[in-house]
């Protein structure tokens, strides 16, 4: 949430970072803003936890599970664009990459599966997925993972030499709603990423993605087992953080 100063990148400026829409960081800060009008809860609460509050309640908004978040984090004490390497995973990933970078972090397979499910609402630019529509091998200019009416309507969607900001909803069906379609789609060929298809192109990860396609419920309670899971992910307490005054600078 920090912005960058003439001397320092942030980590939001990151080229990974920079799809994260603006009005979502402001949702952070007026939030903020207003809890700390009130006298006695002034300073009292830190940004990242309310960050954490804000995703629940996205989530609920969109119709997915609403759930209980863990309180008590604080607000970290540096942002650099350089610390984002290596930290999330990338469109091209296969199960062992996605599988690795997760447990990094304390999470399982089935884990990741289920915050992979975010991938059923919000955007992606074209630039992302270029390669499975325009150039996959030397063989075949689309990945034949993918459906074959999908990557026509993709590669419509996003042409060659298309503006770098044109933006695609990453669920073709219910983009705006926050369901287990995602994992449909994966059954149909129309995962965005390769990140997204190998989960049920891979025998490891394809009964989760079957079982959860056709249980709204099980998916759920996994997603919130997940979620609950990666909020406890790098939390700072004690010396290692504070409580900003505002979100988008250091105290």
């Amino acid at each position: 949430m920090i912005a960058s100063s003439d001397g320092s990148k942030a980590e939001k400026d990151h080229p990974d970072n920079l799809s994260l829409a603006g009005d979502g960081f402001d949702t952070v800060i007026k939030a903020k803003e207003a809890v700390d009008a009130v006298p006695s809860c002034r300073n009292k609460v830190s940004c990242a936890d309310i960050l954490a509050m804000a995703t629940r309640d996205v989530i609920a908004l969109a119709g997915g599970p609403s759930y209980e978040v863990e309180l008590g984090r604080l607000d970290g004490l540096s942002s650099t664009a350089g610390s984002v390497d290596g930290k999330l995973p990338q469109p091209f990933f296969n199960l062992n990459q996605l599988n690795s970078l997760f447990a990094a972090n304390g999470l399982t397979q089935k884990n990741m599966i289920a915050l992979s499910a975010a991938h059923t609402v919000g955007f992606s630019h074209c630039s992302k997925f270029a390669n499975r529509i325009h150039n996959f091998s030397r063989e075949t200019a689309v990945d034949p993972a993918l459906n074959q009416g999908y990557a026509a309507q993709l590669r419509g969607m996003c042409p060659k030499n298309v503006d770098t900001r044109i933006a695609i909803d990453m669920d073709p069906k219910t983009p705006r709603k926050f369901d287990n379609v995602y994992f449909q789609n994966l059954k149909k060929g129309k995962g965005l990423f390769s990140s997204d298809q190998v989960l049920f192109h891979d025998p490891r990860s394809k009964p989760t993605v079957n079982n959860w396609a056709n249980d709204s419920h099980a998916f759920k309670r996994a997603f919130i087992a997940a979620i609950t899971k990666l909020g406890r992910v790098g939390v700072k307490t004690g010396k290692n953080g504070n409580i900003r005054r505002n979100c988008a600078a250091f105290n």
